[in-house]
Order: structure tokens, then sequence, then C-alpha cells
């Protein structure tokens, strides 16, 4: 808890990436201010939003939301984005099962880029996105897509639409709660280790006491 009424602040790095046209600059827009727009024009290279959370209490949330285009999938660039990031949405369009097929390769190529410090997977929600309208393959079928995520290593799912904003805030909400739990698992590991290395250091120091007290 922060003494004195004063929040623990957070400033996480979230990417949102994807196959081009699947919808992500319109849900960052959507989460960030509200608002949805039919005409967007191609990201060109890195975009960036933040987003303010007032978590709970004590606890306020500043998320730096980097929309990556989706033609720099498998450019050397990729590497510098995703450098320090704690989580991620990949997102496809429902109505396109081409941009699903992509999904695998987002996320591999994340993978092999970017780890939290631990050297464990960065936290990645999936984005089936636009699902006002029709769906193609298998978004269709919510068992194969659990099945799906698991196997690729996704924390879950949500079906999107930055349009009617249906599940983007819900979806956000999962991923923040994982990085925290992330965050605080790896807090209480380095605890742990600072205090296993007090124990050593002070055994050290107490087994050279007993050392010089039998030499006098």
């Amino acid at each position: 808890m922060a003494g004195g009424g004063e929040k623990k602040e957070h400033l996480y790095k979230i990417l949102v990436i994807g196959e081009l046209g699947t919808g992500k600059t319109s849900i960052i827009k959507r989460y960030v201010h509200q608002f949805f727009s039919q005409h967007y024009r191609a990201t060109i290279g890195v975009d960036f939003a933040l987003k303010v959370l007032n978590w709970d209490s004590d606890t306020l949330i500043r998320l730096q939301l980097w929309d990556i285009a989706g033609q720099e999938r498998f450019g050397n660039m990729t590497r510098v984005y995703y450098k320090e990031a704690v989580g991620a949405f990949v997102v496809f369009d429902v109505t396109r099962a081409s941009t699903f097929d992509a999904v695998s390769k987002w996320k591999n190529d994340l993978d092999s880029k970017v780890q939290l410090p631990d050297g464990t997977p960065v936290p990645c929600v999936l984005l089936a996105n636009k699902c006002d309208q029709a769906k193609e393959g298998l978004v269709n079928n919510s068992a194969q897509m659990d099945e799906f995520c698991k196997e690729k290593g996704f924390i879950g799912w949500y079906e999107t639409s930055a349009k009617e904003n249906i599940n983007i805030d819900e979806a956000s909400r999962f991923l923040v709660t994982k990085i925290l739990e992330k965050d605080k698992a790896m807090k209480l590991g380095e605890n742990d280790r600072d205090n296993d290395k007090i124990l050593l250091d002070g055994r050290n120091s107490a087994s050279s006491t007993e050392k010089k007290s039998t030499c006098c």
C-alpha cells in the first residue's frame, strides 16, 4: 500500500499487432478516445496512444499503446518496436479468414523478439475484431478457438467490435490484470532472491566470526 494517500503508478507498454486492415487503429481510437470512424489511412511504421486507468483507490496505470503497422511483421524494425513491452494484443478480422491464418506468425514473431525480465513470453490476448459482421472460419467455434489459444500461448481471446464498442474495455482489463499479476510475481521473486542473499551473507559473516573465535 502506498503511504500518505499517494497512488502507486505503473507505466506499461502494450503492443497492438496483426495484419493490415484488421482494425488495430480503430480499436485503439475507440478505447482511448471513445471514437470510431470508417476512414483511417493505413498506419505507417508505428503510432502511439496513451490510456490512463484509475485501476483502484491506490493504483494509477498508464498504458502506452503501440499501434504497429500490419506490413511491418518481418521488418527489422519490429525488434525495436517490441522492446520493453509487457503485454500485447494480436488482432485479426473475423470477416477475412486469411488474417486469422497470419495470427500464429505474429505470435511467433512477438515471442522471438521480446520476453519479460524473467524470460517468459509477454502476456498476449487474441482479438477477433469486427464481430458485428458475418464471420469466417474457426472463430465460429468457441471450443476450437479456446484450444487454438492454449496451443499458441495466448492467455485468452475476445470477440471485439470497435464500431459497436464490444469487449474492448473487457479485453484490456483482462490483459492488465495478467500484467499486474506477472509484475507482482516477479517482484516477489526478486525479494526472495534478495532475502536468500542476505541470509547467505549473514551465514558467511557468522561463520567467519566463529572461525576467528576458535583461532584466538
